[in-house]
Order: structure tokens, then C-alpha cells, then sequence
């Protein structure tokens, strides 16, 4: 059945995801968006000194960052020093450590980048001075050479990744600042190079700090839904478990209620009891009275509020017949196997078997309208074991989209339920596209020692028993 799907489960903090069948699949960093993802979290804050896409799952992406780094530093080093040297009129001491000085620090910006500003900042600064001393000509571009301009608008994309606004305003105004300095020197020099860096290095800071914004809200988003989802499966686990202690409230009343009355008509129904054990029976009928009073104290904290005392009787296997033909008036064609004589089933079991097919059935017509569908219940041949099957077929039609939510009780109440009785559940989908509910409970004590009339009885807890032609 589709069950699953619809049950986030006692297990928030598992990262896998879930499919519609409740088959659990890990994320895979092969999945056409994970390429994109990784991209995307270069807006993504890190801790200072962290490289960009630092938490990349591929580790080709982790040091993708480095690789465009060294390419820019390649590509502009050599190009820089050629220029300053014949078109610049600069030494090739001066011109090598110029270009060193603008370009290096790049590869450093992956990491730290508000750093390496100072540092190519000064550089293009210098170099700017350079270039006037060594008599400039004409038609040159300055204060910032062409290759100035493209290392220092590489440097802006790191910076914009990484530094909060009010660091990129400084930046960015004092990047003008720096370019306006020069204006009264260069008489006339100036090519307008100082004014197209400063609006194109405002244009990359905006760029590059909206995708930061953008991937920290994403996070932060994440986040939450993390939060919440781990939230409502807890507070799910939560309300199934008052939900079964409730139901549990009438067995376990039923068993003190006898007890008190087996203790008070003793003395009546036994003669010649001494009066010590007059005392003692006396005694045991009062703790089971307040017993019974302290239950009902804690059955109206788990009560909802507003919640009224659930009157009608725990339903058990007696019921699943009723269960069975309201869901084939549903439209779903459903068959029942059930046992001629189950015996003596314990009432925590008897309900479970009754709540687990409920719920079963229930998805079937909400996830798999119209399948096929099989119900069995059976007790092993020892008698130690009451196995519950519920297997249905493909549905026949898509079911409607109303019930892609849930209400998520699906498998944390039969989890729970199973769990309470010391049984065993299996659920999981089949390979013609239907699914399987398989849930084995003890029908007595497994701790107790087996008859001699029970030669396997002793091994019978290592497999579940299911009825012949099961899937």
C-alpha cells in the first residue's frame, strides 16, 4: 500500500528521502540537480576562512573554486607583466611584482577575500602611481590597466559571496574614493576607466550579495522545515501513544476491576480463611481500587482537551469482518481470511490486530483506490504467534491528489502497536506495485518455556509465519 508515504515516522532525523510507496532513498549526489544545488550554496555563508562551496558534496566541486582561481591567475600574470612592460614603459622587476601583487591574491580570496582586497587594492593603487612616474602616454588606459580591472572584478565576485552589505559598501565606496583621487593628477589623462570600475564593481557587489542573501535564506528555510518536520513527527509519535494508552486504559481496568472483585468475594466464597488472610485480601482489593483511580487520573492527561470518555468497547478481530465489507462498499474488492477459532487472545493484541487492519484498509482507499486486496489473519501452529497480513495489488486509478498529505499515523501507529505487544511489523511495497502490511504478535509470554506438545515452539520466533499463497 502507499501507506508510508504518507507517515513521516518516528525517524526525523533519517536524511533519506521517501518515495510515494514508502521505498527510502538515499539522496544521491549523481541527481540531476545536485550539479545546480552545489552551485547554488556559493551563496550559501560559511565560517570565516571556509572556501567557497566548502560543503559541496562532489569533491571535484569543492575544489572548483581553486581551479577558476589558478586559471585567472595563469591567464592574467604573464598578460600583465607583458603590458606594463611594453606599453607601460615599467622594468620587469617593477612590472613582475605589480602583476604578482594584483593577480596572486586571488587564490587566497577563495577563502579570504576582504584580505586580498587589501592587498590587490594597494597593488592597483601602485601600480596606477607607477605608470605616471614612468611618463604615460596617450590613449593608455589609467588609473587601472584593462588586466586591473578584470582581476579586481573577480575579486568583487568572492568579496560579494562572502562579506555582509555594510563590508561591500565600504568597498565599493572607497573604490571610487581611490579612482576620484586620481582625476586632479592625471590632468586630463584618464581614459574613463575610473568611473566605468566603480559602477561595474557596485553592479557585481549587488549581483553577488542578492545570490548570498538568497542562499542564506534558503538555509535558513531548510532549517525550519527540518525543525518542523522533526516536530510534527515527534508530536505525531506523541498522539498515537496517548491514542494507544487510551484504548489500553479499558484492558488493563478490566483486569484490576476482576482482580478487586476476586479480592473482596474471597473471604465470602473461601471458608475458614484465618484473618490474616481476610487482611490480606482486603488490602489487595483497596490498592487495586486506587489502582484503578490513579489510571483514570492519568487517562485524563493524555486526553485530549475537550476530549469526552470514549464509551463504546475496544473493537478486536471479532469486528474485522465489518471492517472488510465497509471497504468493498468502498469499491475496493477485498477478501478475509480469518481462523475458525483464534483462542485465547490477549486484549492488548486483539486490538492491535483490529487497528492495524483498520489502518491498512484505510490507506488502500485513500492511496490505492479499487486494488485487489487480501486480509489474513492467522495463529501459528504452536499457538505462540497471531500474524496479520494485509497485501494489495496496483491500484487501478490515480488516486486523488487531496490525500498527498496524510495524516502521518500510518505506520507510527502500527509501529507502536507492535512494538507495545513485542511483536514484529513489516511493511514495504511489492514488485507488481501494490504493498505489504506483515505484523507477527505473541498470543502469550515468549519469556514462558514451551510444552512438550510444542517440539518447534522454541524457534518459532526467529521467522514469521504467514499463511500459505502469500506474497
Amino acid at each position: 500500500m502507499s501507506t508510508p508515504s504518507r507517515d513521516p515516522g518516528p525517524r526525523a532525523e533519517d536524511q533519506r528521502t521517501e518515495d510515494r510507496h514508502g521505498r527510502y532513498r538515499p539522496s544521491s549526489p549523481l541527481a540531476p540537480g545536485a550539479v545546480a544545488g552545489s552551485l547554488r550554496g556559493l551563496g550559501t555563508p560559511t565560517r570565516p576562512g571556509a572556501p567557497l562551496l566548502g560543503r559541496a558534496a562532489r569533491p571535484w566541486l569543492r575544489w572548483l573554486p581553486y581551479a577558476l582561481a589558478l586559471a585567472a591567475v595563469g591567464t592574467l600574470l604573464p598578460v600583465t607583466v607583458t603590458v606594463l612592460i611594453h606599453d607601460y614603459g615599467m622594468n620587469g622587476a617593477l612590472a613582475g611584482a605589480l602583476a604578482t601583487a594584483q593577480t596572486a591574491p586571488l587564490v587566497s580570496a577563495v577563502t579570504r577575500p576582504l584580505q586580498s582586497w587589501w592587498i590587490i587594492g594597494a597593488a592597483d593603487v601602485l601600480g596606477a602611481v607607477a605608470a605616471l612616474l614612468t611618463g604615460l602616454r596617450d590613449g593608455l588606459s589609467w588609473p587601472w590597466t584593462p588586466m586591473g580591472v578584470v582581476g579586481y572584478l573577480l575579486l568583487m565576485v568572492a568579496l560579494g559571496l562572502r562579506e555582509p552589505p555594510r563590508t561591500l559598501v565600504a568597498v565599493w565606496l572607497l573604490t571610487g574614493a581611490a579612482g576620484l583621487a586620481f582625476e586632479p593628477v592625471s590632468q586630463g589623462r584618464g581614459s574613463g576607466v575610473a568611473v566605468l570600475l566603480f559602477v561595474l564593481t557596485g553592479v557585481v557587489l549587488v549581483v553577488t550579495a542578492s545570490l548570498r542573501e538568497g542562499g542564506e535564506a534558503r538555509r535558513k528555510l531548510v532549517e525550519q522545515e527540518s525543525i518542523s518536520e522533526a516536530e510534527r513527527s515527534r508530536r505525531t509519535l506523541l498522539e498515537e501513544r496517548a491514542r494507544i494508552a487510551r484504548e489500553l486504559h479499558d484492558v488493563v481496568a478490566h483486569h484490576m476491576s476482576v482482580i478487586t472483585v476476586q479480592a473482596e468475594s474471597a473471604p465470602y466464597r473461601i471458608t475458614g480463611l484465618p484473618d490474616a488472610a481476610r487482611e490480606e485480601f482486603t488490602a489487595i482489593a483497596g490498592s487495586a481500587r486506587e489502582s484503578l483511580t490513579e489510571m483514570r487520573r492519568l487517562l485524563s492527561v493524555l486526553r485530549s482537551e475537550g476530549a469526552e470518555g470514549e464509551r463504546a468497547p475496544q473493537p478486536g478481530l471479532d469486528r474485522v469482518q465489518q471492517l472488510v465489507e465497509a471497504t468493498v462498499r468502498a469499491g475496493v474488492p477485498a477478501e478475509l481470511s480469518l481462523p475458525a477459532d483464534p483462542g485465547a487472545v490477549p486484549q492488548a493484541v486483539d486490538v492491535s490486530a483490529y487497528r492495524i487492519v483498520q489502518e491498512a484498509l484505510a490507506n488502500v482507499v485513500r492511496h490505492a483506490p479499487g486494488a485487489p486486496t487480501r486480509v489474513s489473519v492467522t495463529v501459528s501452529a504452536s499457538g505462540r504467534w497471531l500474524t496479520v497480513l494485509v497485501v494489495n495489488g496496483p491500484a487501478d486509478r490515480v488516486a486523488s491528489p487531496l490525500e498527498s498529505t496524510g495524516t502521518g499515523h500510518g505506520l507510527v501507529g502500527m509501529r507502536e502497536r507492535v512494538r507495545l505487544t513485542g511483536g514484529t511489523l513489516d511493511t514495504g511495497p511489492l514488485p507488481d506495485g501494490g504493498f505489504r502490511v506483515a505484523a507477527r504478535m505473541p498470543l502469550r509470554d515468549e519469556a514462558a518455556p514451551p510444552s512438550a506438545a510444542e517440539p518447534g515452539a522454541a524457534g518459532e520466533a526467529a521467522a514469521p509465519e504467514e499463511p500459505e499463497g502469500t506474497e
